[in-house]
């Protein structure tokens, strides 16, 4: 999952830290003030990045104690700098106010890149307090920009005026984005719906944060701790990295089971143990949901009711219509149409695969009923049984290291990008699993940027996998560097041990580097350029998970952790032919969040309970018992813990159209999935363009047409069913 997203695109950090932020009845100071500045001076997080590289962050020494003081200055500094931009006497142009407001901000960039580590890889209690503290500050910050009368006119003035025409296509589209982010969000409403306006995204910014918090705290205080007669039907590289996480946790001789998706999804497919199966399963998909402290079903109540009386005042008759406005999909009803073409074949093949399960289970005589707790425990049967496929075999050949050298070739045939890593001590990290590779040109040997990979779970490192950028690519003002990262949650095995993940992960693993290649690739001039459209910022990613069952990642890096042979090509063959199977499963797990996400914001949330929502709704849509949503409603942290995919869940799929279409044209390129010109294209058009050009514009240029939903069924192998229009 890709970290980004916030109303005012200057100050898009923050967003995936804290949603979107608004104002308050606290005011931060108008300027820097002597005692501010002496802080500044001291301040770590302030300071400008330096060393090679065009300077890096200073992630050795940053320490709690200055964040407050830091986020306080860099506010202060930030709304100075609009200020003088709003007060300008000269008639705006694009280069006073367009381009003047691109350069607000430096500061308050770099302190959210601090923050940003603290609150998802480094998080504590003591930062959750701070964290706790700040948003409303924030809130309050956000709204003093967004309402600043003054400089909206001014943004208007140059939207709206003639010479905007006469601007390259770029710098047009840049004007939009900025004169958008404003007035979509209250800019254009009269004072009282303003500060109601205000009022409500203060609420939701602590709602953003403790919602975030109580997921992350279920995680870390849920750990089932398991004796060696426990470990049945467990291979052998989960019990030794479960062995190592109880060791760390000052439990040896045990064996943990953490409550992330990374532990959770391996001890459901291979234990033996019903009983602990079906605890574990409780227990991850109970996060947020167990009615005590750390409960979050009123909290998603009272979001959803702020939002929708928020959207209200700008005359949307609900968040989903907000939300989708400025979207590939442009309505939820588009985005609803292009899932409920696919979802009648995604339950369909769960029947299926449950056929097969049960019918597994009966020969075995299990006397039982497949259940959620059961389904990737006889998918794997089934998956043995039907092809000879057994996932503990395959993972023998997926080491980490290894993989990562299989998309650093990916990037190099692709991208003509060469990643080696840097020497020792010459970057600053922020936890010693963090490995630095410098990125550079192969033809031309300049520097591209540096690429920072965190993949190791641990305490206080939110679950998942995500990308952040903590220096984009411009060149308005001299080009910049690009500073990318990815963050996983692999289980760490024990010293000296290879690192082996399932076909899943590294799946994952490709996606989220896929993120890394379109910040790296980015050609664009000015900040928010780099942003994105969240319904086609997936797409790239998800592109990029094709590369890995082509035949030059297989026969040079899919080798074994022990022996160091290549996988056998027999193997390889029961993999390919393997693809779509519990595809059911995986689509429909998806599927249903999306849509739960999407009707949750199309529904006046009058006297709702989130529970019983999500219950009956899934119950209408005909959801198969015997499997839930990816991601249930109270640990929803896409869609709660911020607005980055608040009905927005569906854009994954929308964006697998794309993938779906564009893997396609590669298949069909007279190189295939190495063809240079395609290569050439998809850098081009889909990775350096950014969000510089409207995304169904950027993709024609790419494909010479519209993605069409055909490829997408037929990759997932289901019928195809009714036509879609993209």
């Amino acid at each position: 999952m890709k970290k980004f997203s916030y109303p005012i695109v200057k100050i898009a950090v923050a967003a995936a830290l804290l949603g979107p932020l608004a104002a308050c009845q606290q005011t931060p100071p108008e300027s820097v003030s002597a005692a501010q500045a002496q802080v500044q001076s001291a301040n770590a997080l302030l300071a400008e990045w330096s060393g090679p590289y065009g300077g890096v962050p200073a992630f050795d020494k940053m320490q709690l104690s200055q964040v407050k003081p830091a986020l306080e200055t860099a506010m202060a500094a930030q709304l100075a700098e609009l200020d003088k931009i709003a007060n300008n006497p000269a008639p705006p142009s694009f280069e006073n106010t367009i381009v003047a407001y691109e350069r607000t901000g430096k500061e308050l960039d770099r302190v959210f890149t601090y923050y940003g580590i603290l609150s998802s890889n480094l998080s504590s209690p003591e930062f959750r307090a701070i964290q706790k503290d700040m948003a409303p500050k924030l809130s309050a910050f956000n709204s003093r920009i967004v309402q600043n009368d003054k400089l909206f006119a001014r943004i208007k003035a140059v939207y709206e005026s003639d010479d905007l025409s006469t601007l390259r296509p770029d710098q047009q589209r840049l004007a939009y984005l900025i004169y958008d982010s404003f007035a979509s969000n209250g800019a254009t409403l009269d004072d009282e719906a303003k500060a109601r306006y205000a009022a409500i995204n203060l609420e939701l910014s602590k709602l953003h944060t403790q919602f975030a918090n109580n997921v992350l705290a279920d995680e870390e205080n849920y750990v089932l701790f398991l004796d060696k007669a426990q470990l049945s039907g467990l291979p052998e590289s989960l019990v030794n990295a479960a062995a190592q996480v109880a060791k760390d946790r000052g439990q040896p001789g045990k064996y943990a089971i953490t409550n992330t998706r990374s532990s959770m999804d391996p001890f459901l497919t291979f234990s033996d143990q019903r009983d602990l199966r079906e605890k574990v399963w409780r227990t991850y998909y109970n996060r947020g949901d167990n009615g005590d402290s750390y409960d979050n079903n009123a909290i998603i109540a009272d979001i959803l009711k702020l939002r929708h009386e928020r959207v209200q005042l700008l005359g949307y008759d609900n968040y989903a219509q907000w939300r989708l406005s400025n979207r590939m999909a442009k309505t939820p009803e588009n985005a609803m149409q292009l899932m409920q073409a696919v979802w009648p074949a995604a339950i369909a093949r769960v029947k299926e695969e449950v056929k097969d399960m049960q019918a597994v289970a009966d020969a075995e005589g299990a006397n039982i009923k497949i259940q959620p707790w059961d389904y990737r425990y006889y998918a794997e049967k089934v998956r043995k049984a039907k092809y000879d496929l057994d996932s503990d075999e395959v993972k023998q050949y997926l080491q980490l290291d290894k993989l990562r050298q299989a998309m650093f070739y990916v990037a190099g045939r692709l991208f003509n990008f060469d990643f080696t890593p840097v020497p020792q001590g010459s970057v600053p990290v922020f936890h010693p699993d963090v490995q630095v590779f410098e990125v550079k040109d192969k033809t031309s040997g300049e520097l591209v940027g540096l690429w920072y990979l965190d993949p190791f779970a641990r305490q206080g490192k939110r679950s998942g996998a995500w990308a952040n950028s903590y220096r984009s690519h411009t060149s308005f003002d001299g080009a910049k560097t690009v500073l990318s990262s990815n963050n996983s949650n692999f289980v760490k095995g024990a010293p000296g041990e290879a690192v082996l993940i399932s076909w899943d992960d590294a799946t994952t693993f490709f996606h989220e580097f896929g993120h890394a290649l379109h910040a790296l690739s980015s050609k664009v001039a000015y900040p928010t350029l780099n942003s994105g459209v969240r319904d086609y910022t997936e797409f790239q990613s998800q592109l990029l998970e094709r590369w890995l069952l082509t035949d030059e990642v297989i026969n040079n890096y899919l080798v074994h952790h022990r022996t160091g042979q290549p996988i056998p090509a027999e193997l390889v063959s029961k993999i390919k032919k393997a693809a779509t199977f519990n595809e059911g499963f995986k689509t429909t797990e998806y599927l249903a969040s999306a849509l739960v996400d999407l009707k949750l914001h199309m529904t006046d949330p009058t006297n709702i309970d989130a529970d019983a929502f999500e219950r009956d709704t899934l119950n209408a849509l005909g959801m198969p018992k015997e499997l839930v949503m990816r991601h249930r409603t109270p640990q929803f942290g896409h869609v709660f813990s911020g607005e980055g995919y608040s009905a927005g869940y569906y854009g994954y799929m929308w964006a697998e159209v794309l993938t779906s279409d564009a893997a396609q044209a590669f298949a069909e390129a007279p190189g295939g999935f190495y063809d240079q010109e395609m290569a050439d294209k998809l850098v081009k058009h889909l990775f350096s363009i950014r969000n510089a050009q409207d995304p169904a514009e950027a993709y024609r240029d790419f494909r010479g047409r519209d993605a069409k939903v055909e490829a997408l069924m037929q990759d997932r192998g289901f019928p195809l069913g009714k036509s879609v229009k993209m």
